[in-house]
């Protein structure tokens, strides 16, 4: 198993379109074999901080997902915003 935390931070005007964005690779998510994989998204207290929880059951399933259309554009419309340097992504161990 797989699991990832990614985190990254908008300007504020950016929240609610990011929102809307993520709205549509979730939508287009639900086509997918969802034994496969979990994919969660969270918004901090913050308000502007933006945290993704993900886990698949290998490779092949976290590379099918992470290749969705809709995903793509997502990461290229976010990253375009202006994350200055907040974007993290970590790999968790299961215990």
């Amino acid at each position: 198993m797989i699991n990832v935390i990614v985190t990254y931070t908008v300007k504020p005007e950016f929240v609610s379109e990011n929102k809307a964005n993520i709205q549509k690779f979730l939508d287009d998510f639900k086509q997918l074999d969802h034994t496969t994989f979990e994919y969660k998204v969270y918004l901090k207290e913050d308000g502007i901080t933006f945290l993704h929880y993900s886990n698949y059951i290998n490779e092949e399933v976290q590379h099918e997902v992470l290749n969705v259309p809709s995903f793509k554009e997502f990461q290229r419309l976010r990253d375009e915003s202006g994350l200055n340097g907040s974007h993290k992504v970590e790999i968790l161990q299961s215990i």
